[in-house]
C-alpha cells in the first residue's frame, strides 16, 4: 500500500469517528445526545409518512367541502411537520453552522417543534363538523403524533446567550440576519451592516417607495400581471433573495396561498384600504377555519407593507379568516386585516407586526404563533346580537411552547359601527382558546371598550390556572385593574423585569433578524 493510500484512509476514519462523536455530543441547547434527538426526529417522520399515506387514498374525495377541506388542510400541515422536523434535525447536527433561522439555535429549534406540534391539533380540529370514517381512521395516528412531538419539545431550551450574527445567515435558504440596532433609523449604514442578499436599493424596502421590483401587478393590465397568484407562481422556489411583487391599488378578489416553497417573498402596495384582497369563504359555507384565509402564506421570510386583507363574509358566518400566516420571521407593516370572528390567524412560528389596522369580534386574533404587535390599531367591531367581543384568542397547548401574543404600544378601541353599543356589547382582552393560551398588553391605550374584567373565561374555569395573561403600564380608560379577574394564571407586572420576557429582543429573537428587513421596530419596553 503507498503512504498517500494509508494517510487516506486514516483520514477516511478520522472523518467518521468525528462525525459519530459529533453526533454523540450534548449540545447547551438539548438535554440529550444529538444522535437520541435524531433518532426520535426520524421515528416521528415515520409516523407522519403512515398518516399521509392513510390520508392520500382520500385525497379525490368530493361530495362535502368541509371534509375536502380537512383531508387537503391535513396533508398540506404534515408536510410541512417534516419540513420543521428536519430543519430541527439538521440544527442538532450542524449547530455552528448556517441554519434555517436566527442563530438561537435552541429558540429556532423549540419554534419549528412547537409548530409541528400545533399543526397536529390543527388537523384534527379541521374534521369537528365532518361525517364519516376518516376522522375515526387518523386520530390514534395523531395522537399519537402529538405526544411524540410533546415529549421532545422539552429536550430543547433557547440557547442563554445567543451570540449576534457577525456573517450573513440564511433565514431559510435566504434572508440573513445582522447585528442589529434597537431601534431601526433611517441614517446610512456600514455596507457590514447589511446581509449580502438584500439589495442596496431595498434597504428601506418597508419604509420608502422608489424601490425597484421584480413583477408589477395590475388589475388594468399595466403590470406583469393581473392576478396576485400568476404573480406568486413566478417567484423562484426556496429563494436566496428577495422577491419583491408591487400590487396596483385595485380590489382584488382572489384567495391568494403562498405554499411553504416560496420562500422570501416580499408584496408591496399603494396602501391600506387602496391594494385590497379580498374574499368571502367562513365556516358556515364550508370551510374550516384554516381553509377559509383570504391570504395564507407558509414560505418563510415573508415581508408586506401597505395592504389590507379582508374577509367579508360577515359576523353571521362566524369564523372566515381574512390572513393566516404560518411563515417563520415574517413581518406585516402598515397594513390592514379586516373582518369579524378569526379575522387574523398567527397559526405558528414567529411573526412581527408593526402599525397594521386590525379589525373584529370574536378571538379576531388567534392562533399559535409567538407573535409581538406593536403600535397597531386594533378596533372592535359590532358583532351578532348579545355576542361577547374578545380580542384575543391565543392557542398555546403546552407549557413548553415558546409562543404567545405579546401587544405593545398600541391603540384598543372600538370601531365606528361598534361606539353606540358599548354599553350593551361587552368587550374583553382575551379568552383562554388552550390549555396554557399566553398574551400580554404592554404600554398600551385601551379605550372604554375593554371592560373593567378585562379578560374572559372560555368555559367556566377551564385554564384558569395554567394561562398566562399579564398587563404592564397600560393607561386609558379601559387599564384600570382594581376590577380585573382574580385567576391564578393573570399576572399584573410590577417591574420591568417580568415585561422584559414579551419584548421584541427577548421574545421573538428580534434583534437577531428584524434589522436585515428594513422596518422601524422597538427592541425593548421603550421606557
Amino acid at each position: 500500500m503507498s503512504w498517500w493510500k494509508g494517510i487516506l484512509i486514516f483520514l477516511t476514519l478520522s472523518l467518521c469517528v468525528s462525525s459519530e462523536e459529533s453526533m454523540q455530543m450534548q449540545y447547551g441547547y438539548l438535554k440529550v445526545p444529538a444522535s437520541e434527538f435524531v433518532s426520535s426526529i426520524d421515528t416521528i417522520v415515520g409516523v407522519i409518512g403512515e398518516v399521509t399515506s392513510i390520508l392520500s387514498e382520500f385525497a379525490d374525495f368530493s361530495g362535502d367541502s368541509r371534509l375536502q377541506d380537512a383531508v387537503s388542510d391535513c396533508m398540506d400541515l404534515l408536510d410541512v411537520s417534516s419540513d420543521e422536523l428536519s430543519w430541527s434535525a439538521y440544527a442538532s447536527q450542524n449547530p455552528n453552522g448556517k441554519g434555517n433561522g436566527t442563530g438561537n439555535v435552541g429558540s429556532d429549534t423549540k419554534t419549528w417543534l412547537s409548530a409541528a406540534l400545533s399543526n397536529q391539533d390543527t388537523c384534527m380540529e379541521g374534521f369537528d363538523g365532518t361525517s364519516g370514517l376518516i376522522k375515526p381512521l387518523v386520530a390514534g395516528s395523531l395522537g399519537q403524533l402529538y405526544s411524540m412531538l410533546s415529549d421532545l419539545l422539552p429536550l430543547v431550551q433557547p440557547d442563554e446567550k445567543p451570540q449576534p450574527i457577525t456573517k450573513p445567515r440564511p433565514i431559510g435558504k435566504g434572508p440573513t440576519a445582522p447585528p442589529g440596532r434597537t431601534l431601526r433609523n433611517t441614517d446610512d449604514d456600514e455596507e457590514s451592516q447589511f446581509p449580502d442578499w438584500f439589495r442596496r436599493d431595498d434597504r428601506r424596502l418597508l419604509e420608502t417607495n422608489g424601490v425597484s421590483y421584480d413583477v408589477i401587478v395590475a388589475q388594468d393590465g399595466t403590470g406583469n400581471f393581473t392576478t396576485i397568484m400568476d404573480a406568486v407562481e413566478e417567484a423562484p422556489d426556496y429563494s436566496w433573495t428577495r422577491f419583491v411583487i408591487y400590487i396596483k391599488k385595485g380590489l382584488y378578489l382572489e384567495n391568494v396561498e403562498i405554499k411553504k416553497k416560496k420562500w422570501n417573498l416580499v408584496m408591496l402596495g399603494d396602501g391600506i384600504d387602496v391594494t385590497v384582497i379580498s374574499g368571502n369563504r367562513s365556516y358556515v359555507d364550508g370551510s374550516t377555519t384554516f381553509r377559509s384565509a383570504t391570504f395564507a402564506v407558509n414560505g418563510r421570510g415573508f415581508l408586506a407593507r401597505d395592504i389590507t386583507f379582508q374577509n367579508t363574509a360577515g359576523p353571521e358566518k362566524h369564523q372566515a379568516v381574512a390572513l393566516r400566516s404560518d411563515s417563520d420571521l415574517s413581518v406585516f407593516y402598515r397594513c390592514a386585516m379586516r373582518g369579524y370572528q378569526d379575522t387574523l390567524y398567527t397559526h405558528t412560528m414567529r411573526q412581527f407586526y408593526r402599525e397594521c389596522t386590525i379589525t373584529g369580534t370574536v378571538d379576531f386574533i388567534f392562533g399559535d404563533g409567538t407573535v409581538v404587535f406593536q403600535n397597531c390599531q386594533i378596533l372592535v367591531k359590532k358583532g351578532l346580537t348579545d355576542q361577547k367581543n374578545t380580542i384575543t384568542a391565543q392557542g398555546r397547548k403546552e407549557a413548553d411552547q415558546p409562543s404567545g401574543f405579546s401587544i405593545q404600544f398600541s391603540n384598543i378601541s372600538a370601531d365606528t359601527d361598534l361606539l353606540p353599543y358599548l354599553n350593551t356589547t361587552h368587550t374583553y382582552l382575551g379568552r383562554p382558546w388552550k390549555q396554557y393560551s399566553r398574551t400580554v398588553f404592554m404600554r398600551n391605550n385601551l379605550s372604554d371598550v375593554v371592560r373593567p374584567e378585562g379578560w374572559l373565561e372560555w368555559n367556566t374555569t377551564f385554564a384558569l390556572d395554567t394561562l398566562f395573561y399579564g398587563e404592564f403600564l397600560n393607561y386609558g380608560p379601559g387599564s384600570g385593574l382594581s376590577s380585573r379577574v382574580k385567576w391564578p394564571g393573570y399576572h399584573v407586572f410590577n417591574n420591568s423585569d417580568q415585561a422584559n420576557n414579551f419584548t421584541v429582543s427577548q421574545f421573538i429573537e428580534g434583534n437577531l433578524w428584524l434589522p436585515s428587513t428594513g422596518v422601524t421596530f422597538t427592541a425593548g419596553l421603550g421606557v
